[in-house]
């Protein structure tokens, strides 16, 4: 075997640039080398202690195998030594910058392109050459695919990753082992897995390059949507090929489709590059999920420590983008994951509308908070809130709670010493609204004492580090030179070991961080800080016996600098503090009487105000974390809404000392393996006999007995130990006698030589207790000394604390209860001379520093699993089994035997065998029916509810192995996931259907809203213009009545100036009134011309001899324009026409003419705005009564006036800007007719 020490030390030769990407067994990164700059690519391997023979096979394969152009080329294998982490072993290859045929396929299919055939015969020509050099070498690649052929930005083609290689020999030209990545896999391949006589040859590469050849063209391999698994089963049976038979590279190069492209290598080698170089613009991201089989070195998981440092949930693009591949897709399509379970349990929860619960279970050290974790990240992707920021606060809720919640123990470095269940709610629609988290059993008297080799918990050694180094310490009067004695263990630690690592500074940031986003105040922080200090405080306060004359056990506080700085960081009176922990009052008969502590009642005081205070401070963040996550009101009630519950509890136990806090986890351990047995195996199967159908039955191990020797009453073990706790005169040793003495199980024993020890055979295994010291932990007595103390504190929060009643499970309540009487009655603070007689009140109220009967933990833990089974039996459980790979906490090491106990113990393979014979899913006809109909009937369609209903559906759907009972539908696991599916697709075309009949529905309505709209505007403005036109006119025809003597006559009356223009103003929309502005100043003029004309026209109506109208109008036109412009003020000369003199013809101008004695025309004929408006207002009179003027034809007439486009181009502006939109009412004299004339410009 190669030896490590004999390979080169990189470092010499090469430099790493920046990271690749990931291969299949470890990190690829970019190298330059340091002698001449040229670039290469470098796969690294680590930690690594020994040569793995797969590495060393590739190793020898790339070494001795001749350069050739469609291989990559291999510069050498180099190993790092580091005593520290391990070495690490590289191996340097030639850079293929163009990426995987993969990567192009996919970066070409998202923009809806695809690779012509004439590429891809390129690609596979250049790829069947590479194969061709290795086979006449001896090699067979076995792993053929998209992701193993490489590009280089010229557009060359490269094989590469030859980890599964075989190397022929001239005594074996066949293989018989079965490796690959299983869709590209040959039959003959996967065969040699079952069929140990089979084998095969070279050709198999052939097989795998044709499944490539489909992926080029189609994105995925056949059968991609398939589980890899299932692929291996489905491969052989589906094609059945005689591989004989098969032709081998050198034939297949001969093929039509492979020689089109032997002549036009150099051409579709740059048609490639191009295509590459537009791909790199868009930089895609394309990540696998199809790995090799038969691996036997798995991905490497870096340091155990700076894992759980790197804060993932802060990138969440990351982390969606894989809960993409688990979101509403079969099982079968993707690897197991947890995210499955999550997703399963989402769409259990939208589909039928009722509540889930996904209970995690296994020993400790196991991964259940990790995969808690996980599935709480996958439920908010999938619930995707309506604001960003709620779901951000839900992910650091595990984070914050951990932090108090969890500690190192002897077997699991982060281990939860509380069990939590988090009830994440959805609307009815499935979008997260909010959460709740309840807290059962914190094991409080970890803050006080932990066993040899474990930690206090995690928030007090980040809070120190933290204080540290913000150089804080000093203001929670926590000292510098040694860690305070709650969190230095019995070996001396030094302060250097808690201050100076940096994992526990950076998770005081990441804790502040969570307080920050979820939404605490900074008042609410920096009080819980000064607990968390006072706690550690209190721990470092020593005691000392003191003798008087009259009484011997009595203490004092030596060190009463300590004292002093935790009264200082609680806000209370040290004097005050010191007496509530050396002495207690006893009431006797309406008397108070003092008593003074030994030195061990005083420390157990001092440690049992230690546990309240941590207790109730972590019940308070809780509380406070439901509050600030409750759902909006105005998005959902929490009633109406759905909820799914996490269930994350400490795992089963089993160290060299197990103590009563090991008995109260594993009793519950047993509650939840009762749970899963009743759910998985006791219901399902009287629900078989219940419905007549015949299931072989599964044994399975009933824990039913256990558990009643746990928590029955009065003989059971939890009731014996409350029983034995009230018995002041108790001990340790009569306790473990009355265990013997009651409890006649085969689940209980006592060893012989061990007095204070029991033990108990759990489902998990036997476990031995130590009885030492129960009869105190399950008492959990506080002095109400203590109490009254506390609740003088200035500091808010710690008030809170201690007036807010604790609930039966013993957290603090979720709302403030009533104020007692006696802590309404106290000051902010005790003056320094208060007696022990005010704490006389408090003592005779006991119900509101405790409870009313004063409870043990026996009783906390019993009302809290109660509480617990309340919320999990209302949802549809899904159970997962975390499995510990080995004892040793060691990453890459799997114990066979320790896996194969916890499979036994935990009923694992019980559930297989349930799975596989039985019907995991039982749904009524009528249910059955009501929610699939539409996969067989039509919309409209009401089908019964009976068997027959039930039989469409399922044979519509094509489903198989499915029975019926009398009353209910018994499906297999994989059913409910298809007819979701199917039902979803149906649904989903409903969806566009009804999209786009809304659509129409509402452009529809939209339309005949609008016209509505607008005939009832044209209606309004119609009315309105109406009944202002009716309004003037009224008006001017009064004034027109005054004065049309005087215009007959010829003398204008004074009142002609009312007869001037009235403007008219039309705005958008609506019409405004009317604003009379002065006319210009030929307003005059055109009135008088007016009534000139008019007088001539009713003289020349009745002086003409036929009347007829073309001898009126020529009347008219010869009239003006015989006009200059000194006669229009010429009122005199309108009096002088001779009436008899008019004749029709040739000779009414001459007559006219000589009849006035008008001079001759002049040139310019009315130029200006008067000639324009005497020649459209003469334009007016000859023509109909009433005329709303056309523009366009009155600019066709101008030259008949005597006008040139060039005069209305000239002179138009101007008239514009003075006769815009102005309306003239005249009258005509005679026939008694009104003309309105408008000017619409």
């Amino acid at each position: 075997m190669l030896g490590l020490e004999s390979l080169p030390d990189p470092t010499d030769t090469w430099e790493i640039i920046e990271t690749i990407g990931k291969g299949t067994y470890g990190k690829v990164y970019k190298v330059t080398n340091k002698r001449d700059g040229s670039l290469a690519a470098v796969k690294i391997l680590d930690p690594i202690s020994d040569m793995d023979e797969e590495i060393e096979a590739e190793y020898n394969i790339l070494q001795f195998l001749p350069n050739h152009p469609n291989v990559v080329k291999f510069y050498g294998m180099f190993y790092k030594a580091d005593p520290c982490v391990g070495g690490q072993l590289w191996l340097v290859l030639e850079l293929c910058t163009g990426g995987s045929v993969t990567e192009l396929v996919k970066g070409l299919l998202r923009r809806g392109q695809r690779l012509d055939e004439a590429m891809i015969s390129y690609i596979l020509y250049g790829a069947l050459l590479g194969l061709q050099h290795l086979h006449n070498n001896r090699i067979i690649h076995r792993d053929v695919k998209g992701n193993n052929i490489l590009l280089t930005t010229e557009g060359g083609v490269k094989l590469v990753d030859f980890g599964v290689s075989a190397q022929l020999t001239s005594t074996r030209l066949r293989r018989n082992t079965s490796v690959g990545t299983p869709f590209w896999m040959a039959p003959e391949v996967i065969a040699c897995e079952q069929q140990y006589d089979s084998s095969y040859d070279a050709r198999c590469d052939v097989w795998s390059l044709g499944i490539t050849a489909i992926e080029l063209g189609d994105g995925d391999p056949p059968l991609f949507d398939m589980h890899p698994v299932k692929t291996l089963f489905k491969i052989p049976r589906c094609l059945i090929k005689d591989f004989e038979r098969r032709p081998s590279v050198t034939h297949l190069l001969d093929h039509p489709f492979i020689k089109g492209a032997h002549g036009k290598v150099l051409f579709l080698q740059k048609q490639l590059a191009k295509v590459l170089q537009d791909q790199k613009h868009l930089n895609p991201v394309v990540k696998t999920r199809h790995e090799r089989m038969h691996t036997r070195r798995p991905y490497h998981v870096e340091d155990a420590e700076k894992y759980c440092l790197e804060d993932d949930l802060v990138n969440l693009e990351v982390l969606d983008e894989f809960s993409r591949l688990y979101h509403g897709v079969k099982r079968a399509s993707n690897p197991p994951h947890i995210f499955a379970t999550a997703d399963a349990a989402y769409q259990c929860m939208v589909t039928f509308s009722k509540d889930q619960c996904i209970v995690i279970s296994g020993e400790s050290g196991s991964g259940k908070t990790e995969s808690a974790h996980l599935i709480v990240q996958h439920l908010t992707f999938l619930g995707k809130a309506s604001n960003q920021t709620l779901r951000e606060k839900i992910l650091q809720v595990n984070s914050l709670v951990e932090a108090f919640g969890n500690a190192c123990t002897a077997i699991n470095d982060n281990s939860s010493r509380f069990g939590k269940y988090l009830e994440m709610m959805f609307t009815p629609t499935g979008a997260v609204m909010g959460a709740r988290m309840s807290e059962y059993l914190l094991e409080k008297s970890r803050v006080i004492k932990q066993a040899v080799g474990e930690k206090n918990f995690h928030i007090f050694y980040y809070i120190y580090a933290g204080l540290y180094h913000q150089k804080k310490l000093s203001e929670f009067r926590l000292p510098e030179e040694k860690p305070p004695r709650y969190i230095a263990d019995e070996t001396g630690r030094v302060i250097h070991d808690i201050t100076n690592k940096e994992s526990y500074r950076r998770q005081f940031e990441a804790i502040q961080h969570c307080f920050r986003i979820i939404g605490f105040t900074d008042k609410e922080v920096h009080s819980v800080y000064r607990i968390l200090a006072g706690i550690l405080n209190i721990g470092s306060i020593e005691f000392a016996a003191i003798s008087s004359q009259h009484q011997t056990d009595k203490s004092e506080v030596p060190n009463v600098e300590a004292l002093e700085n935790a009264a200082s960081v609680l806000c209370i009176s040290p004097e005050e503090l010191q007496e509530a922990l050396i002495s207690y009052c006893v009431v006797t008969r309406g008397e108070t009487i003092v008593r003074a502590n030994t030195v061990d009642r005083a420390a157990d005081v001092r440690d049992a105000m230690s546990k309240a205070l941590y207790g109730r401070l972590f019940s308070w963040i809780v509380n406070r974390i439901n509050t600030l996550l409750q759902p909006d009101k105005s998005i959902c009630s929490a009633d109406d809404g759905i909820n799914v519950g996490i269930l994350d509890i400490f795992g089963f136990e089993n160290f060299q000392r197990n103590s009563f806090e090991q008995l109260c986890i594993n009793i519950a351990n047993e509650q939840i393996q009762y749970y899963f047995n009743q759910h998985v195996f006791a219901l399902e199967q009287m629900e078989y006999q219940n419905e007549g159908i015949d299931v072989i039955p599964v044994v399975y191990e009933d824990n039913r007995p256990l558990l009643d020797m746990f928590l029955q009453k009065p003989l059971g073990l939890l009731a014996l130990l409350d029983e034995e706790s009230r018995f002041p005169q108790a001990t340790d040793q009569t306790l473990v006698d009355k265990f013997e003495d009651n409890l006649r199980s085969q689940y209980f024993w006592r060893p012989k030589g061990v007095e204070l020890c029991f033990g108990i055979l759990h489902y998990a295994g036997k476990v031995l207790y130590d009885a030492s010291g129960v009869l105190e932990k399950n008492r959990d007595t506080l002095p109400a000394d203590v109490v009254v103390v506390l609740r003088t504190s200035e500091n808010q929060l710690l008030q809170q604390l201690f007036s807010i009643p604790l609930t039966k499970t013993g957290n603090l309540a979720q709302t403030r209860a009533r104020i007692t009487a006696a802590s309404r009655s106290l000051p902010p603070h005790f003056s320094a001379g208060r007696t022990k007689v005010d704490t006389l009140e408090v003592i005779r109220h006991p119900e509101e520093t405790t409870n009313m009967k004063r409870q043990t933990m026996a009783s906390y833990f019993r009302y809290s699993l109660m509480d617990l089974l309340s919320k999990m039996v209302v949802g549809q459980p899904h159970f997962v089994r975390c499995i510990k790979p080995n004892d040793d906490r060691e990453a890459l090491k799997f114990s066979r035997e320790s896996v194969l106990a916890q499979l036994r113990s935990t009923g694992i393979l019980e559930t297989v065998s349930i799975r596989r014979q039985g019907y995991s899913h039982r749904i009524l006809f009528a249910e059955f029916v009501k929610r699939y109909y539409y996969l067989a009937f039509k919309a409209h369609e009401m089908p019964l509810a009976s068997k027959e209903s039930c039989v469409a559906i399922l044979e519509k759907s094509r489903l198989d192995h499915w029975v019926l009972g009398k009353t209910k539908v018994f499906l297999k696991y994989y059913h409910v996931e298809q007819l979701n599916l199917l039902l979803r697709e149906v649904i989903g075309r409903v969806v566009v259907l009804q999209a786009y009949a809304k659509g129409w529905l509402g452009a529809r309505r939209y339309k005949r809203i609008r016209e509505k709209r607008e005939k009832g505007a044209i209606a309004i403005q119609s009315a309105w213009r109406g009944y202002d036109a009716r309004k003037k006119f009224k008006k001017i025809s009064n004034r027109r009545s005054e004065s049309v003597v005087p215009i007959q006559a010829g003398h204008p009356s004074d009142q002609s100036s009312d007869l001037q223009p009235t403007v008219t103003r039309e705005s958008k929309g609506g019409v405004q009134d009317q604003d009379h502005r002065e006319p210009s100043d030929h307003t005059g003029e055109v009135i008088r011309v007016w009534g000139w004309v008019s007088c001539i026209q009713r003289h020349s109506r009745e002086g003409s001899r036929d009347g007829s109208r073309d001898g009126n109008d020529h009347l008219i036109w010869t009239l003006c324009f015989s006009i200059g412009d000194s006669w229009l003020n010429s009122g005199a000369a309108l009096q002088r026409i001779p009436i008899g003199d008019f004749t029709k013809g040739k000779e009414e101008t001459e007559i006219l003419s000589a009849s006035l004695q008008l001079p001759p025309l002049p040139n310019d004929l009315f130029t200006g705005e008067t000639g324009l408006v005497v020649a459209l207002l003469t334009y007016c009179l000859s023509s109909t009564p009433r005329l709303r003027v056309d523009m366009d034809t009155f600019l066709s007439d101008l030259p008949w006036f005597g006008f040139s486009r060039s005069f209305y181009d000239c002179h138009i502006d101007t008239w514009i800007s003075n006769y815009k939109c102005r309306t003239f009412m005249v009258g005509r004299s005679t026939m008694d007719k009104k003309l309105k004339l408008e000017y619409l410009v």
